[in-house]
């Protein structure tokens, strides 16, 4: 596109041509994007990037695509940086997207197939957006605003300065990054050539959502072992690892699940399943804010299973897990600007703070480590990774906004 093409297009197109590129991440695939899409939707942006003016333009080796927007101001303040990631979430349909825009919604059901419904019956929050225009997908696929609504918020904030340039700024970068939704993309960041050591992901919920604190996370595989035998003579001599399997992930507690817990509550998540009579495997998320809760919680819950296959003829089990992210808080606390004027930059706005904590992780939850804070801020949509998946035009609009004056905001500061 030229660039009058971008600087006349609205943000709910922007947003639409990203969704329509397929970025399913393939999680477990041994490299880095893990699906083909992921480079189509990188070149389109590092063109886009590139043909606004932005300096610097580069997509790695690794898909991530960086880029830096030079300061406009005298003196030498902080360089900020804005960052959403390019992927989509396995396990929904992410290909043949084909959004629909609800101009002036007025509240009723939204229904997009069979069984495939939105409202305020579904999503309370919804009732913030009424008479806004809403984007939804056709209920066959997800439609992708986790976390391209990031994305468009991003370039559309881009597009404001290039046809407004007196607007404040000191330096800002920019990253689009791969395989945030499990695959560890995060973990090849390039460090070395982005210049900000400060900086916001766009990948939260509603309008005014703003979290500098996260889950702490512990993703782990159990395989269990069993002893097959023809089942006509099975009696006494098979022990079927799947039902061992359904056993073990029928004791995890009613009330430590996702779909029972909420606020500051953890749980533990079987994620997916795979077996035979003699090897069964499950790969189980297990999350809490505090290293000490997570810990406990996994210890607790492999002590439980193994006691259970210690009851059973030549069972056995097998337990790894790793710390896939940590919260992001402990870090962030010790920079209090980053978050301080985050909070200013959506009040300014008019918008009410909306400072829930992240009941999940973000590519920030693993650069705060890497020595790049990054909190997270709001991408005007919400029901990420289902079919029923929405964004509200308005409210990306103010998150461009935002943006817009968070970079006002660090021009100001030394």
């Amino acid at each position: 596109m030229d660039i009058k093409a971008l600087l006349e297009e609205r943000i709910e197109d922007k947003f639409i041509r990203y969704c329509l590129v397929d970025t399913t991440s393939v999680v477990g695939k041994d490299k880095t994007p893990s699906s083909e899409g992921q480079w189509t939707l990188a070149r389109m942006l590092a063109d886009e990037l590139r043909v606004l003016g932005v300096a610097d333009v580069t997509v790695t080796d690794k898909c991530f695509v960086i880029g830096r927007i030079p300061s406009n101001v005298e003196g030498n303040p902080p360089a900020v940086g804005f960052m959403a990631h390019m992927d989509t979430v396995e396990g929904v349909p992410g290909n043949d997207i084909r959004p629909i825009i609800h101009r002036k919604w007025d509240g009723s059901p939204i229904k997009l197939l069979e069984g495939v419904e939105l409202g305020l019956h579904t999503s309370p929050e919804l009732r913030y957006a009424i008479g806004m225009d809403i984007v939804t997908s056709d209920g066959r696929t997800l439609l992708g605003t986790d976390d391209k609504a990031g994305i468009a918020q991003i370039m559309h904030a881009i597009c404001l300065l290039a046809k407004d340039k007196s607007k404040k700024h000191g330096d800002v970068w920019i990253a689009f990054t791969p395989d945030e939704e499990g695959a560890n993309g995060i973990e090849h960041f390039p460090v070395d050539i982005f210049g900000a050591k400060r900086a916001y992901t766009i990948d939260g919920g509603i309008i005014g959502d703003f979290q500098d604190e996260t889950f702490t996370a512990v993703n782990g595989q159990m395989k269990i072992y069993g002893l097959s035998n023809h089942p006509g003579t099975a009696r006494g001599r098979m022990t079927n690892a799947v039902h061992l399997m359904a056993e073990v992930i029928s004791m995890i507690p009613a009330g430590e699940r996702p779909e029972t817990t909420s606020d500051r509550e953890g749980f533990i998540h079987p994620t997916d399943m795979a077996g035979d009579v003699e090897t069964a495997s499950c790969r189980f998320i297990i999350r809490d804010f505090e290293m000490d809760k997570v810990l406990k919680r996994e210890k607790s819950f492999v002590e439980a299973a193994r006691a259970i296959i210690s009851m059973y003829k030549g069972a056995r089990l097998e337990w790894q897990s790793e710390i896939s992210y940590k919260n992001m808080k402990e870090v962030l606390d010790k920079e209090p600007r980053i978050s301080g004027l985050a909070r200013r930059a959506i009040e300014e706005e008019g918008l009410k703070l909306d400072e829930r904590p992240i009941r999940g992780g973000t590519d920030g939850s693993r650069l705060s480590y890497m020595g790049i804070l990054t909190p997270n801020l709001f991408t005007g949509g919400s029901d990420s990774h289902s079919r029923n998946e929405w964004a509200c035009v308005q409210w990306m609009e103010s998150g461009s906004n935002v943006l817009i004056r968070l970079m006002g905001l660090w021009a100001e500061e030394k």
